[in-house]
């Protein structure tokens, strides 16, 4: 797969929470969690399940950052 997007994140599935019309995929990056908003077709089309390889693209203007 070929992407102009620089943030590329290799990880495995940790959980898929299927709704009416979305899914949030929770992805483990390195003891990180990477959580993404996709459409149920989506997921389903990719066949997303806990265990699989799958890599988080990030493709954003906006960073945000917070402190305590």
């Amino acid at each position: 797969m070929e992407t102009s997007a620089r943030n590329q994140l290799r990880g495995n599935v940790t959980a898929v929470h299927l709704g009416a019309v979305m899914a949030e995929v929770v992805v483990d990056i390195g003891g990180a969690q990477v959580v993404a908003a996709i459409t149920k077709d989506s997921a389903e089309r990719l066949g997303l399940e806990e265990g699989k390889q799958v890599t988080a693209i990030i493709k954003a203007t906006d960073v945000m950052i917070g402190v305590e």
